[in-house]
């Protein structure tokens, strides 16, 4: 760290941090519901920041910093609206995004993530030492465009190059398949073997297998081996006990789609609850080092820049003040005061609890790996099952105010989680945390202020929960919170999820004890579980290319490359997916952009090209 003051918020960083949220709020709302997985937004902000800035006389790595953190608390509150929020209109509940709800609820969530991890500061970056992965990525990008700026930058150009290059392909890859229809988006086969459904298939996204390299092998296997629980050995199972219909491939979508993915519930809950176990010892850690902070500026003790978070008085006063609008959004949907505001009180308890386990979580995987999808289903799921004891289950609305909690509960874990990497970058630099803590604020607030229209326009172009953008934990959330009303929840694969996750504990436990750098962090596979097979291969092929690269001895310039590669296809693809949906939302044209027949062979060969081109960049030197 450097005890050196630089200027940190400024009007250009403010400006400039406002745009990038948005854009890239954006672009991870379309991500996340076309992949059910979304990525941390901070290092393509970084370089973005430092090409930009660079254009200007005086510009410093606190400013670039500052603008990062607002940049990316606009792609993790993206993540926690489109996992929860779009569960309302697959309920029926809405029949069109509400702007205005869609940015109350986002912004009322991402509000209460910030001010409820600035107690974790100390514990879990100072005290715990926790990693924070892309945290430390961060800071070194931009430790090393400062470093090589003399005059013009050429690090920070390079690094724009990159993801300019990238971006470029992705976007084209995504406007030939999309909008042009060139080739299918996904190969996919099944086969009966003795009455038993085998599936297995890819998609052709190099967001995709971008996704993969970041978050690394470990979870890259972990991923994939939840997709085969589900498609090498329970869709067999069941379709060999009960059978099937018509044409393997769907009717295996049929059996995963209705039984197996809650396979993924199950093991999702036991992870999140396991979670909160592993994380009572830093929670305390962290509250008590908050007040001893508070007690020492009592009493004019000087504390360092470095160390000085956004006053906890404020903090806890302001959360009181976020009890009055959380009421209310449940009071008008819930026909009791009483109720309503057990719901307010319900939300803010797992928030804090879940927004802790978020922060803990991105500290030991990265914030791209963020659980926010497991604590959201058990917030779902508990409140759910309290609603259904208290209004019964012949109401229309419980099902639709469960989805509500867990929406409030999801963004403000999102930005937990987002808010400690960021932190963990600017301890490094030596940026002062409650300006930090402000702009995370600015971020999160701007992105609401968008997402309610980018939802609008997806689901105009595209309709949300269809195949082409299936929107899969939006999916889940609403079948568990309708499974409980309606009496359909499939238990006892519920259940067999459950135990299934125990054993991933007990097996991640024994590594532990071993000492073996390979852990197996339960709800990696659990999210691998539910989403589809074609989703979770090409993100085994990213986490193997990255584990290639450093096994061919790639230097720190070459992963950094590579990551800045992937970060570009993912924001290029993302991209383009909203501006295909734009033309469509202005004439309500499903059929808009015209088809282009006759080269069903290029995606693949595309796919294998892009598959390649990371490859290269982190094995040749």
């Amino acid at each position: 760290m450097t005890n050196k003051s630089l200027p940190e918020i400024t009007f250009k960083a403010v400006i400039l941090g406002i745009v990038l949220s948005m854009v890239l709020a954006g672009a991870n709302a379309y991500l996340g519901l076309f992949a059910g997985m979304t990525v941390s937004a901070s290092i393509p902000a970084a370089v973005i920041s430092m090409g930009i800035l660079s254009l200007f006389k005086k510009s410093n790595i606190l400013e670039n910093n500052i603008v990062q953190t607002a940049a990316s608390a606009g792609e993790s509150l993206a993540a926690g609206v489109i996992f929860t929020i779009p569960a309302l209109i697959l309920l029926g509940y809405w029949e069109n995004f509400d702007y205005w709800e869609v940015a109350k609820i986002a912004g009322i969530g991402g509000v209460i993530g910030v001010l409820f991890t600035v107690p974790l500061r100390r514990a879990l970056i100072v005290e715990a030492k926790l990693q924070y992965p892309e945290g430390v990525a961060t800071a070194e990008v931009l430790r090393a465009g400062e470093e090589a700026k003399s005059g013009d930058s050429p690090e920070a150009s390079a690094g724009l190059r990159i993801i300019g290059l990238s971006g470029l392909a992705g976007g084209l890859m995504k406007l030939a398949s999309q909008g042009f229809s060139m080739w299918n988006a996904a190969v996919e086969k099944a086969v009966t073997v003795g009455g038993s459904i085998f599936g297995i298939g890819t998609d052709l996204s190099p967001a995709l297998i971008s996704v993969g390299f970041i978050v690394g092998r470990n979870i890259g296997i972990l991923v994939v081996a939840g997709g085969l629980i589900s498609w090498a050995f329970a869709i067999p199972v069941y379709s060999a006990y009960y059978g099937f219909e018509g044409d393997p491939m769907e009717a295996a979508w049929n059996i995963w789609n209705s039984q197996i993915r809650y396979l993924g519930v199950g093991a999702m809950v036991v992870g999140g609850i396991w979670s909160l176990i592993k994380l009572a010892k830093p929670l305390m850690l962290g509250i008590r080092a908050s007040l001893e902070s508070m007690s020492q500026v009592g009493k004019g003790i000087n504390i360092p820049r470095e160390e000085r978070d956004f006053p906890i008085q404020y903090v806890g006063t302001a959360l009181v003040v976020l009890l009055v609008p959380v009421f209310l959004l449940y009071a008008g949907m819930i026909d009791s005061v009483g109720i309503a505001a057990l719901l307010a009180v319900v939300m803010m308890i797992f928030g804090f609890l879940f927004s802790a386990v978020a922060a803990y979580m991105a500290g030991v995987v990265g914030s791209s790996n963020n659980p926010i999808s497991g604590v959201t289903i058990a917030t779902i799921l508990f409140a759910s099952l309290l609603l259904a004891g208290l209004i019964g289950t012949g109401t229309g609305t419980g099902a639709a105010a469960a989805i509500m909690v867990g929406a409030v509960v999801c963004c403000a874990a999102a930005i937990g989680g987002d808010n400690l990497q960021d932190l963990k970058t600017g301890y490094i630099l030596g940026a002062t945390p409650w300006k930090q803590q402000i702009m995370q604020l600015v971020g999160t607030i701007s992105a609401a202020i968008v997402l309610g229209l980018v939802l609008d326009i997806l689901h105009t172009a595209y309709t949300i929960g269809s195949p082409t953008l299936s929107a899969p934990q939006a999916t889940l959330m609403k079948s568990v919170a309708d499974g409980v009303f309606t009496g359909n929840l499939p238990w006892n694969m519920v259940f067999f999820g459950a135990i299934i996750g125990i054993a991933i504990i007990l097996i991640d436990l024994r590594q532990e004890a071993l000492g073996s750098d390979f852990r197996v962090p339960v709800l990696a596979v659990a999210v691998g579980i539910y989403l589809p097979i074609e989703l979770t291969v090409p993100i085994f092929i990213g986490g193997m290319i990255n584990h290639i690269g450093k096994q061919a001895g790639a230097t720190p310039s070459m992963e950094k490359k590579g990551l800045l590669l992937s970060s570009g296809l993912i924001t290029g693809e993302a991209l383009m997916g909203i501006l295909v949906a734009v033309p469509i939302f202005i004439t309500e044209q499903k059929d808009w952009w015209p088809t282009i027949s006759g080269f069903s062979l290029l995606g693949p060969v595309l796919f294998l090209g892009m598959i390649y081109w990371i490859y290269s960049t982190v094995t040749k030197k």
